[in-house]
């Protein structure tokens, strides 16, 4: 019986990791296919550029959720079984980033699955294996969210909190050591992806937002404003 569970687990973790939060609640409010606007993807980021704050917010709180969802389940069904608690969460990320109800063919004819890059899910996996964590993760992430100024840094960054604060939870014996590999495994999901952002870091041609694009906008500005008058 523990295996069916298991099984059961596994199969639902995905799927519910699959549900398009962020194509439904845009159409809702909107109207518009957020996989058409911007990135592409489907999480809270591009959820709010393509229908406003309230939509993003819905769209992270909701894909939080499916993450937090995921460990609850597993330990409702398989209590004790540390394994599945960090499997149930990581399901819910692929799930989120390849959705089963995302299908379609690429240019090339070849058939892919759309979805966000796993932030929240990510997020909400961690918060359900130890609520307090929102403390650090959520406050951390807005801070490299606004100075660092890059989406897709703050991204990565929830599984690298995420890994830090388990694995000095597990060091003081707070904490299972099983946690920090949903950590790690976490962010080689949201790293994956995140290939195409990755590289337009290393190329430097990332967006840039937060406060570093507000003091790279007042500069260019300066810089106009200084040549109109030279001139």
């Amino acid at each position: 019986m523990q295996v069916v569970l298991t099984i059961v687990v596994i199969i639902c973790s995905y799927l519910l990791g699959s549900i398009p939060t962020g194509v439904l609640l845009v159409k809702l409010i909107s109207g518009k296919d957020v996989r058409k606007i911007e990135s592409g993807r489907t999480g809270g980021t591009n959820a709010m550029r393509a229908a406003g704050v309230w939509a993003g917010l819905g769209t992270a709180v909701f894909d939080a959720l499916k993450g937090a969802a995921c460990v609850w389940l597993a330990r409702g069904l398989v209590p004790g079984a540390i394994w599945l608690e960090v499997l149930a969460p990581v399901l819910s990320i692929i799930g989120h980033n390849y959705s089963i109800f995302l299908v379609e063919r690429g240019e090339n004819g070849r058939i892919r699955l759309r979805g966000g890059a796993g932030g929240a899910p990510a997020t909400g996996g961690a918060f359900a294996l130890w609520p307090p964590i929102l403390l650090f993760i959520l406050p951390l992430a807005a801070l490299i969210f606004y100075f660092v100024g890059y989406a897709s840094v703050t991204t990565m960054s929830v599984a690298v909190i995420a890994t830090v604060i388990f694995a000095y939870r597990a060091w003081i014996g707070a904490s299972p050591w099983g946690y920090v590999l949903y950590g790690l495994a976490a962010e080689l999901v949201l790293m994956w992806a995140l290939r195409p952002n990755i590289r337009r870091l290393l190329d430097g041609t990332e967006r840039l937002v937060g406060f570093r694009a507000k003091r790279r906008k007042a500069k260019a500005d300066y810089s106009s404003s200084s040549s109109s008058t030279s001139s």
